[in-house]
């Protein structure tokens, strides 16, 4: 009952975790315009995300624009992109795999071996998937880090990290979490002992053995 509840408790961690990494690639607010200079003008609030950079006003009006062209990306947001989309198809592939393997699931219940491999299998797709986002964010937010204390980079256009990217990294520890709770419910190798073979019960003796 202690390995179930530890087993839909990571699943439920890691799909958590899988959310999150949707909503992080889907907001614009990956990096943020600094306000590190006096002089900058406060009155509007910039932001760039993966898809689209935005622009918003104090009055409350936001303006944002899709990046059009592939090409003419940087090769870290094409990078960031690419592997923020290969860890929520995997993680995608882990909540089918892991929920065949669940015990409170009604499949394979006759096989409860093959059961929880499956359990085992989705944890280890859920972490691939961590490590994906992981790497995605964390590389982008190098990036940020590096243009900020560039001393070529001017003052009006450096840029602090976002809400998305905060949620991404939570999301990376979600799913790593859970991939590694799933993980443990790796059935234990029981050690087979040969059966023992029974000695053979001896003979009664008869009165006729003696004289």
């Amino acid at each position: 009952m202690a390995n179930a509840g530890l087993q839909l408790l990571g699943f439920i961690l890691a799909f958590l975790g899988w959310i999150g990494s949707i909503i992080s690639t889907a907001l614009p607010q990956w990096r943020i315009y600094s306000y590190a200079s006096d002089n900058i003008v406060t009155a509007q609030a910039i932001y760039e995300g993966l898809w689209m950079s935005c622009v918003s006003q104090s009055t409350g009006q936001i303006q944002c624009k899709i990046f059009d062209s592939l090409l003419n990306l940087n090769s870290t947001l094409q990078a960031t992109r690419a592997l923020m989309v290969i860890g929520i198809l995997l993680g995608l592939v882990a909540i089918f795999v892991a929920t065949v393997g669940m015990k409170c699931m009604k499949c394979l219940e006759d096989n409860e071996a093959q059961k929880m491999r499956m359990a085992v299998i989705g944890g280890v797709i859920f972490l691939i998937s961590g490590l994906a986002i992981l790497v995605a964010t964390a590389w982008y937010g190098n990036r940020i880090v590096q243009e900020f204390y560039d001393p070529m980079t001017p003052v009006n256009a450096r840029y602090e990290f976002g809400q998305a990217l905060f949620t991404g990294w939570a999301a990376a520890s979600l799913c790593l979490l859970g991939g590694a709770l799933l993980c443990c419910s790796c059935p234990q190798k029981t050690t087979s002992y040969p059966t023992p073979r029974p000695y053979p019960k001896p003979a009664p003796s008869s009165g006729k053995d003696y004289v």
